[in-house]
Parts: C-alpha cells; structure tokens; sequence
C-alpha cells in the first residue's frame, strides 16, 4: 500500500468522523500518508483531495455530520466518472481507499476494487440498513434523538389528551421506527417489513382511551405513508383529536452517543489493518460485537428484520 484515501458518501451520520478520525489516526501510526476525499465521489471525480495531517482530525469525534462532505453522484455511475476518479488517484499516487456510506457508496467501492483500487466499506447509515452488520454508523444515535423527542411530545399529547403521530425517517427499512417505537411504549408502529391495519390503530386508540389512558403515540416510518395521511385518518374514523410531527432531518444530527464513537473508531482503524494485510474488496460490520467482514456482494443482499417482526409484536402486548 502506498497512500491511503478516506471518503464519505451518501447521507451523513453521527460517527462518521469518529471513523474518519480512526482511519487517519492510524494510518499515520504507521507511518502511511492519508488524504481525505471531499464531497464524497463528486470530489473524488474532481481532485477534491487533500493530505490529511493529525491537526486536520483533531476533537472531531464528538461532532455530527462529516469534516469532509458528502454527496450523491449519478456521475460516478458511469464508466466515465469512474474513469475520472482513477485518473485523480493516479495523480496523488493513491491506490487504496476506504469509503465510509451506505449501499449506494458500497456499490462505488466495488467499481473501483474491480479497476484495481484496494477498498473497504465502513456502514455509515442512520437507517441501518446493511447486511452483514447488527449496527450501522449513526443508527443509535438516531434512535436516542428521535426518543429525546418523542418524550417531550408525549407531555404535551398528555396534557392536552390527544394522539401524535410521529414521521420517522426509513424509506425501505423500519429499524428506526420499530427501535424508537418499543423504547417510548408507542401503541403503534408502521414499518414496511410489516403490514398492519389502520383500522387495527384506531382500535386500539379507542381501548386505551376507554381504559383512562390520557394520551397515544404512533410512530411512522416514512416508507409507509405520510404521518398527515395516518392523522387524517383517525381524525375521519373516530372522536379523538390527533396532532402530526415529522421529525425530519434532526435524526440525522447531533454529536454520536458513546455506541456510534466506538464503532467509528472500531471499524476505521479494523479497515487500516485489513488494507496493511493486503485484503481489498470487503466490507466491514459489527456482528454479536465482533467486527465482521464480508465480500461486497454478500452486503448488498436483503438484509434479515426477523427481530423487527419481535419489536413490533412485543410494542403491541407491553402498550395495552
């Protein structure tokens, strides 16, 4: 190995500097020059590239988002963007490179190990997502910042005797939700991997309010519908008052909880051993707390939510 590169892409997540501060930190360890990449592969494709010293990563560990920008690129889809990328580690003379992003950024990786780059893949994704991993950069720290949320809702939706319907981010997958759902006793979760009945949540509204219950949550995960659409219709099917929140982009910000810190900090320095080693084309994760590593296709494979069909099933027997 002669120079290694370090880059973040996609969406940000807390923890993703605690990885890049690892890979840094330890590549110059041992006596590797590192670069980081700005601006994920849109600045890969343009030399956005910079020699990284330990005063460049410095007391960034506790900071959300990403010291060097990420991006979405269709671009660096195409046989021509890649090329470009190669012409520009060429020209700083790198040959190994560590990408730290979700699925999309994985995909990236593997073009580029296929045209002869050495690279591993960090799972930096708040949705937690990614197969081969229990855990992804920035999933915990979400969660926390959609309960710190959740419990201050929960006083007014009491006081006021009213239902919330909570948006959570998850497109294709319901980790956040089903996660943030069981941990704040919501009545009701919406995730994709499980249908459930609307009519089934306005039920159960109606038996805990007949119980002397003074309030109700029900958490969303964007994938399924908006939190507008599931308002409306408890607001059309029965006399209880309900309110909407949609929480947004706040689940991806915020300093990294203590989980995210250490495995950012766990995974980029494991990603410096395994390019010292020789070994390209990989993945890594955290399975039962030990660092994992898998080849590229194996990640990119569905990933198995037995356990979110466990959370949903155990929120509907605690919340009666």
């Amino acid at each position: 190995m002669k120079r290694v590169a370090v880059m973040t892409s996609g969406g940000d997540s807390p923890g993703m500097n605690a990885a890049v501060r690892a890979v840094t930190k330890k590549a110059i360890y041992h006596n590797l020059d590192v670069y980081g990449v700005y601006r994920g592969y849109e600045g890969l494709m343009e030399g956005d590239i910079k020699k990284l010293e330990l005063k460049d990563v410095g007391s960034i560990i506790h900071r959300g988002g990403t010291i060097l920008g990420t991006a979405r690129s269709e671009r660096f889809k195409t046989e021509e963007g890649q090329q470009q990328a190669l012409e520009q580690l060429a020209k700083h003379d790198i040959d190994s490179l560590v990408v730290i992003g979700g699925d999309g950024s994985y995909r990236g990786a593997q073009a580029l190990h296929k045209k002869g780059i050495n690279t591993i893949g960090i799972p930096g994704t708040i949705d937690n997502d990614i197969n081969g991993t229990d855990f992804t950069l920035g999933f915990s720290t979400a969660i926390n910042t959609v309960i710190e949320a959740v419990d201050r809702i929960r006083d007014t939706a009491t006081s006021h005797e009213r239902s919330f319907v909570i948006e959570v981010m998850g497109r294709d997958a319901g980790d956040i939700a089903a996660w943030s759902g069981l941990a704040t006793g919501a009545e009701s979760i919406f995730i994709p991997e499980t249908v459930m009945d609307k009519a089934e949540m306005v039920t159960r509204l109606k038996k805990g309010f007949d119980r002397g219950k003074k309030h109700s949550i029900i958490i969303v995960a964007e994938g399924v519908g908006t939190a507008e659409e599931f308002a409306t219709y408890i607001n059309e099917n029965s006399e209880y008052d309900s309110r909407v929140t949609v929480l947004g982009h706040i689940q991806r910000g915020g300093s990294p909880v203590v989980f995210d810190r250490i495995l950012g900090s766990r995974l980029g320095g494991k990603a410096i051993d395994l390019l010292m080693e020789g070994i390209s084309g990989k993945a890594l994760g955290l399975e039962k707390n030990e660092i994992s590593v898998h080849d590229y296709d194996y990640v990119f494979q569905k990933k198995d939510h037995k356990d979110l069909d466990e959370y949903i099933q155990l929120s509907k027997e605690l919340s009666i």
